[in-house]
């Protein structure tokens, strides 16, 4: 529980005005600016059901036996009041018209000393979010020259009669905790616009929103379209502004102003809006030109005003006698690589061949071939050779081969042997 003086209110919600925010915002000259301001908060949206919701219940916490609490009694508006413990019926209660005139102070009647404990007055605006308390101490006496009412520093006292009644006070007469309040001017919202140099007090109003469907703009600037709030800012609680084409005579101080008279609330949020010089646009690329694209030179025109010179600028495109050049250096590689794999195959076979009349030749010229197990005589096929071939049977091929089959005979039946 908060600490109160004497005939004050705890209050768990702050009322009044206060700055809730502040950013600073730097964006380039023409383009657009969103400054936000929107509460997710429901009483800053427009109240359809005009529902309250607001409850006032009364809780004790008895010193014995340990310091337990206990729920007395609660009430609504348009409910009757609910008191939790049999024994208290008929014996507890508050007015029945508490949320007419504000009273809502606890009424005991025939004091018991199981009455004695601390008392709490708890006030709730659920659609507000405010919550209010205020407590009372009670004690109980048997003697009448004790009977008295003080504070002690932090709440009231009262020590009553054994047997007697009693009114503990719970009075608070503020218009959202009564019923017949008219809301449609209670919700306002407004931006202001104070240029650099220029005080507070002093700042431009630009434009005043009502929940109630009202707006006034304040010079040229929303006829313009220049700057904008949304149509539907009280149903969303959403009331940014949006300002287009920034120039740099925009740079200064944007508040935003939130009031709601019936709940009590006052909110302001501060935006420091700079506005630097443009962006410079980048340099666009050329564009990749591929085979079967055109091969003519493009050109681009920019128009300029006359006080520059005039700007062409010329796109080339890639020649086709790049992609010959690269397949002729392929070609070219491929074939001497056939030509290198062609030269070994050829020494090789030369190599092979070389090699077998060299094994030929040593075999015939040799008398003795693999330890002396042969012997040839080179006279017998001299011999052999030597006959009459330029005989009358020169011209004859057969006569011919049957000679030299003979022969062939002769050598391998000398061979055998």
């Amino acid at each position: 529980m908060c600490p109160c003086v004497a005939s004050a209110w705890c209050q768990s919600s702050r009322i009044g005005g206060g700055v809730v925010e502040t950013k600073n915002i730097t964006l380039p000259a023409g383009s657009r600016a969103v400054l936000p301001c929107h509460s997710p908060r429901m009483v800053w949206t427009r109240d359809q059901l005009k529902d309250r919701q607001r409850a006032v219940h009364w809780d004790v916490v008895h010193s014995s036996p340990g310091y337990s609490g206990e729920r007395i009694l609660d009430m609504s508006p348009g409910a009757r009041q609910r008191v939790y413990n049999g024994f208290n019926k008929g014996r507890i209660s508050i007015p029945d018209f508490a949320f007419t005139d504000g009273n809502f102070s606890l009424v005991i009647n025939n004091v018991v000393s199981s009455d004695k404990g601390l008392y709490t007055c708890n006030l709730h605006h659920h659609y507000c979010q405010i919550h209010e308390s205020i407590q009372i101490q009670l004690n109980v006496t048997k003697s009448v020259r004790k009977e008295k009412r003080y504070w002690d520093g932090e709440k009231t006292v009262f020590v009553v009669l054994l047997g007697s009644s009693v009114v503990l006070p719970c009075v608070n007469r503020r218009a959202l905790w009564r019923d017949g309040l008219q809301e449609d001017q209670q919700q306002v919202a407004h931006w202001d616009f104070q240029p650099p140099g220029v005080r507070p007090n002093k700042a431009d109003r630009l434009v005043d929103l009502y929940a109630s469907g009202e707006r006034r703009d304040y010079g040229p600037l929303f006829a313009q379209s220049k700057m904008s709030v949304a149509e539907d800012a009280f149903t969303f609680g959403d009331f940014s502004l949006s300002i287009s084409d920034l120039k740099p005579a925009d740079k200064g101080l944007y508040s935003c102003h939130l009031h709601h008279h019936y709940c009590g609330l006052h909110e302001r949020r501060i935006f420091r809006l700079t506005v630097t010089p443009p962006l410079l646009r980048e340099p666009t690329t050329s564009p990749r030109v591929f085979l079967s694209d055109e091969l003519e030179p493009k050109t681009e025109r920019v128009s300029t005003d006359k006080d520059n010179p005039r700007v062409v600028n010329v796109f080339l495109p890639e020649q086709r006698g790049y992609f010959v050049q690269h397949l002729g250096y392929f070609l070219a590689t491929f074939l001497l690589l056939a030509f290198i794999v062609f030269a070994v195959i050829v020494l090789t076979r030369r190599r092979k061949k070389r090699g077998l009349e060299y094994e030929t030749g040593r075999s015939v010229g040799g008398n003795v071939i693999s330890g002396g197990e042969i012997e040839l005589d080179c006279t017998e096929m001299r011999t052999c050779n030597q006959d009459p071939l330029n005989s009358e049977y020169k011209n004859n091929l057969m006569k011919e081969r049957d000679m030299v089959k003979d022969c062939n005979k002769e050598f391998d039946g000398k061979m055998w042997k």
